[in-house]
């Protein structure tokens, strides 16, 4: 994988992807399903809420061929692919788990910070 460098530092990969924070270009860098597309941190929590906010147990009832699919498109950037229901259980797991990375690290950095060493 081409994702770790000097500048990036990897915050949470799964069997779809990974991601990493672009220190040159404070940037989130998601690589999902061979797609990369980098975020500013706002626009990376947007991104993340509309993909949890896909209703998948509809999904699952609906039983037309346009249910077994949904449309996910990012705002501002170069994401958008038609993903089944795994596939947007898997986006959204990525997309999580850095999210929890994100905030666990400016959450350590804050009380090392507050830490007063003599």
């Amino acid at each position: 994988m081409e994702y770790i460098n000097q500048n990036n530092d990897l915050l949470f990969e799964n069997k779809k992807g990974y991601s990493y924070q672009c220190e040159l270009t404070n940037t989130i860098v998601i690589n999902f399903d061979g797609i990369t597309t980098s975020y500013k941190i706002r626009d990376f929590l947007v991104f993340q809420r509309m993909v949890n906010s896909v209703n998948v147990l509809d999904m699952i009832y609906n039983l037309s061929d346009e249910g077994d699919f949904k449309l996910i498109e990012a705002t501002k950037r170069n994401f958008s692919k038609e993903l089944t229901i795994c596939e947007i259980i898997q986006l959204r797991d990525l997309l999580n788990g850095t999210k929890f990375t994100i905030v666990l690290n400016s959450m350590v950095l804050e009380v090392l910070s507050d830490t007063v060493v003599y």
